[in-house]
């Protein structure tokens, strides 16, 4: 069987991020695969609502979930792949992880601000920061598809509702 495409694997990724918090941005239906050698060691959507837990991100719940499966805290030649542009903790529990590529659907500019930071920093940003030259960022891969899951730049979102005020 031929190795998944980029798309292939964020499509798994959007696909599961539905299939566990539906496609009301309300339900912050965000979800992370992590692969290895063409094959998935785990995956994780969002659960902090959920778990009263604001470190429980999508891309957190896989990369506990991966460190479970193979027994180590540290995963090098591994690719990360998030419906969403991961926030700085996603970033740097990556780069604690030794993740190697981190592949994102819907980035910062797709959704609106209340996903990011407000000081506008950008994952690149912790990468050059953190001076991990081997660890890669492709963002935009079915950003369209990814973005539809969340609330857009135009929407008005009740304060309430923002997690990142």
């Amino acid at each position: 069987m031929d190795e998944l495409t980029d798309e292939q694997w964020m499509a798994r990724a959007r696909d599961l991020a539905v299939a566990r918090k539906g496609a009301d941005p309300a339900n912050t239906p965000i979800a992370a695969i992590i692969v290895r050698d063409g094959q998935m060691l785990a995956h994780g959507v969002n659960r902090t609502a959920e778990r009263c837990d604001a470190t429980a991100h999508a891309e957190v719940m896989a990369i506990r979930a991966a460190g479970e499966a193979i027994g180590a805290m540290r995963f090098p030649g591994t690719t990360l792949y998030s419906t969403l542009q991961p926030c700085g903790m996603c970033t740097m529990a990556s780069i604690w992880a030794g993740i190697s590529r981190i592949v994102y659907g819907a980035g910062r500019g797709d959704v609106h601000s209340m996903y990011f930071e407000d000081r506008h920093l950008s994952t690149l940003d912790f990468v050059v920061d953190a001076y991990k030259d081997d660890l890669t960022l492709s963002g935009g891969v079915l950003s369209h598809d990814c973005a539809r899951l969340y609330y857009r730049p135009w929407d008005t979102v009740p304060e309430e509702q923002q997690a990142n005020d």
